[in-house]
């Protein structure tokens, strides 16, 4: 069953996924299913889905003696 669904949207953002929807050959709607489909999936997320920048850092802490709440005092402090 497919349902109806309104979202509201900055113009540019809906004519940049409309050209790249007609790019894929493919309609909006169908776009944003694949899409929902995606973030929605029960597989666990891979190194290949991350960003190259987080990939990059992670397990860089492996094997450190950082201790999380010396950490978030450190940023409490730092952004509070």
């Amino acid at each position: 069953m497919q349902t109806k669904l309104t979202l509201r949207l900055e113009d540019e953002l809906i004519n940049k996924a409309k050209v790249l929807a007609q790019k894929r050959g493919k309609s909006l709607s169908k776009l944003v299913a694949e899409y929902f489909e995606y973030i929605t999936s029960k597989e666990p997320e891979s190194d290949e889905t991350l960003p190259p920048i987080v990939k990059s850092l992670s397990g860089s802490l492996a094997g450190s003696k950082v201790d999380e709440s010396e950490y978030k005092r450190y940023l409490e402090s730092k952004h509070l």
